[in-house]
């Protein structure tokens, strides 16, 4: 067989070697022979070397040249001239294009991680810039004045005056001024701009910010005291386009700065006049008039508001869904008995009158024949209305999930059943100071599927059978099935949904109830008992919260509120000392009889009347239906209430609590019992729920270096980006209606 060919390295090595030979090699000698050895016959690589020898016939290109003479073998390309030149190969995440990448980068949240892709390369700069730009975070006076030196230079790398679009100072509220504010008005493309608070502020900081900012949405000036209608007029004239504005306790903006508002800016969705008490009909007619978009308007406490501009809003709203008049007492029955008889208003979702004294039960029926969709309803001291508007709200049925009913004295127990029977998705209800309400009305409401808070504040006739009703309210059985076993059966499980309770001054409360709710309501993150004698002790002092700092000497000695960790604290102490055990022993109670005689009636009159029984919804469990939202709402938008709704008293002044009535006698001489069935002592490690923590809201009463370039991107937003909120924010005034916690007072 014929030995491997020689590399051209080995040719043109021995081609040269010769030729050097034959010019120094005397004339007419013959020329040296070289003798090639085994080694030295083959340089090329391993792969080469065990290559398939070619056929003795086969042509090669390197002998195809116009001269095989030695001499063109002297001129051979070296390696790298025959390499062949391939397109560069690029990374996956290089090819991308950059709409891409924005998509991508918009889904990281934490701010430092957008700063390190910015830092990575040109490219991912600028494609990450805007979005690490979006919502620079002023938490602190440091973080400031970065941003408004990296806004001030000359020639920055990007122009990050046009990526700003929201800007909050409320943390910073209470010390920021005009000279605070000024530097930030070379952004150019706001849409939110929150400066709640800002008392400092004044005219001369805001108008140059708003100019140089056409593209504002929503703005928040709420609490600046010292903003007038100069700035108005600047909103007005600048800002045409904008959807949301809030301008609650802003005192000296005046009725006619807030027209020429109404009249340029078409296209306010949300609007919020609190504690605006120098405005009067004209201002909100203006908004009714011109503004036909809005979506929900807040005149809480606009004293000078009538009956004309309230109708003038319904009647001519295209899409109103949050309509909210606390404590406008100029507002009677005039302002909906004159809405058309023959329009519904199927967006009204949610309606605040608290405090509308004037009102009748005319107003409440008329409101729910023209609103039958309405979801939030609160009425909290109307104290006019009787049962006959309550007979009225039952009409909303599975609409109802929030009625606040509060200090509307003359209700009575065959209004809640009325309303339990009907209105059987209702999550929250308060009835504090319904003094006329007894066992019987709590017993119902217990019956609620969804029952998760409920205000009992100063109903002075409940016992402890309430309690034990509620201990039994949601406890639905579910189904589960067993996979720890071969066992292909399903056992069933109770679950209470109860979170919130509302006991202060419910002077005839005792221990075993409360031990009995806290037990069956493992959800339970809220209870207040202040003024309940069985409670003012010192061993549970430790699981109450503190009482607010203007809370009088007396108010502080009946102060009890537990929220958060402090219930999962009560219960494991109730729990586990040796005095309450007694209160775990295995006893009738009153509730169960109660029940079971109830049970038997229901059956007996089902049978004597045919399909009667039928008739009633059953308020035990859930209806089939009732998984599927009827609208785009979310689950109800629950209201920030007056916190003197459950206060102590209304006026704040100290209160005598009243020596507790003796204990009924239901059954003859025998006294009511003080125990309750068995209860297994149940732990937060035991039942495996985490307990939020405390909340933030009052239960038991009123509440009284610069530089002129940039040589590549700005660092600054590195630390000045934060998730954490920096105040008050401007997106509620653009966004849908959300679930808000219970602000509510016990």
């Amino acid at each position: 067989m014929r030995p491997p060919a020689p590399s051209l390295d080995v040719i043109a090595a021995r081609n040269s070697a010769t030729a050097a030979a034959a010019a120094s090699a005397p004339s007419g000698s013959n020329p040296p022979t070289i003798n090639m050895t085994e080694d030295s016959r083959d340089s090329r690589s391993s792969s080469s070397t065990n290559s398939p020898v070619p056929a003795d016939n086969e042509e090669s290109d390197f002998f195809h040249v116009a001269n095989d003479s030695q001499s063109s073998l002297g001129v051979v390309p070296n390696l790298q001239d025959m390499q062949v030149t391939d397109p560069e190969c690029l990374p996956t995440v290089a090819a991308l294009p950059s709409e891409i990448l924005i998509s991508i980068f918009s889904r990281i949240t934490t701010p430092s991680e957008l700063l390190n892709c910015m830092l990575t390369c040109k490219r991912w700069a600028r494609n990450v810039v805007e979005i690490l730009w979006h919502r620079p975070t002023c938490t602190s006076w440091q973080k400031h004045s970065a941003i408004c030196a990296t806004l001030g230079l000359e020639k920055p790398y990007f122009t990050y005056t046009d990526f700003v679009k929201r800007l909050n100072l409320a943390a910073l509220a209470d010390k920021v001024n005009d000279g605070s504010v000024m530097p930030l008005a070379v952004c150019t493309r706001v849409e939110r701009l929150t400066l709640t608070n800002c008392q400092g502020l004044t005219d001369s900081g805001l108008i140059p910010l708003v100019r140089s900012n056409q593209h504002l949405l929503a703005l928040d000036i709420s609490g600046d005291i010292n903003i007038t209608e100069s700035s108005v007029f600047a909103i007005a004239e600048n800002c045409r386009r904008l959807q949301g504005l809030n301008v609650s306790n802003c005192k000296q903006i005046s009725n006619e700065s807030m027209i020429q508002l109404a009249e340029n800016c078409r296209y306010i969705k949300r609007l919020k006049l609190n504690d605006c008490d120098q405005l009067n009909d004209n201002a909100v007619l203006a908004f009714a008039n011109g503004c036909p978009n809005i979506l929900e308007i807040d005149l809480h406490q606009c004293a000078n508001i009538g009956n004309e501009p309230v109708t003038a809003l319904l009647a001519k709203g295209q899409s109103l869904r949050e309509l909210r008049l606390a404590n406008c007492d100029l507002i009677d029955d005039g302002a909906f008995l004159s809405l058309p008889s023959n329009k519904i208003y199927e967006h009204l979702r949610i309606l605040d009158l608290t405090s509308c004294t004037r009102l009748t039960d005319r107003a409440i029926e008329k409101i729910i024949d023209a609103a039958p969709r309405l979801r939030n309803l609160v009425l909290a001291k109307c104290s006019n209305i009787t049962d006959a508007a309550v007979y009225a709200i039952a009409k909303l049925s599975k609409n109802l999930h929030y009625v606040h009913l509060g200090h509307c004295r003359h209700i009575t127990d065959d209004a809640v059943k009325r309303l339990v029977q009907s209105c059987n998705r209702i999550r929250y209800i308060d009835l504090g100071c319904c003094t006329h309400l007894t066992d019987e009305s709590v017993i119902q409401l217990a019956r609620l599927p969804k029952l998760k808070r409920i205000g009992l504040v100063k109903c002075s006739s409940i016992t402890d059978e309430s309690m034990y009703a509620l201990a039994g309210a949601n406890r639905h059985a579910q189904s589960r099935r067993n996979t720890a076993s071969n066992n292909p059966r399903r056992h069933d499980y109770h679950v209470g949904s109860l979170e919130r309770v509302h006991l202060s001054y419910c002077t005839n409360l005792t221990l075993p109830s409360i031990i009995k709710l806290l037990n069956c309501c493992p959800k339970l993150t809220h209870l207040s008992l202040t003024g309940v004698p069985a409670f003012l002790r010192d061993d549970l002092e430790s699981f109450c919260r503190e009482a607010p700092p203007d809370f009088t000497e007396h108010q502080r000695a009946v102060f009890c509120v537990f929220s958060g960790q402090g219930v999962a604290g009560l219960r494991q102490y109730l729990n586990t000392q040796p005095e309450f055990a007694e209160y775990h022993l295995q006893q009738p109670t009153l509730f169960a009889l109660r029940r079971a005689v109830q049970a038997n009636q229901d059956g007996t009159q089902g049978q004597g009347h045919g399909q009667g029984a039928a008739l009633l919804p059953d308020m035990d469990g859930f209806d089939e239906a009732d998984g599927v939202e009827d609208d785009d709402m979310g689950d109800g938008s629950e209201i920030a209430l007056d916190p003197g709704a459950f206060g102590v008293n209304d006026n704040g002044a100290n209160v005598v609590i009243p020596p507790p009535p003796p204990p009924p006698q239901p059954h003859g001489s025998q006294p009511f019992p003080l125990s309750q069935p068995s209860v297994i002592p149940l732990s937060p490690q035991t039942i495996g729920v985490s307990f939020a923590p405390a909340s933030q809201d009052n239960d038991a009463g009123p509440r009284a270096g610069n530089s002129t370039t940039a040589a590549g991107p700005s660092t600054a937003g590195q630390g000045l980006f934060s998730n954490q909120n920096s105040g008050p924010s401007t997106a509620s005034m653009l966004g849908r209606i959300e679930d808000d916690d219970d602000s509510g007072s016990s």
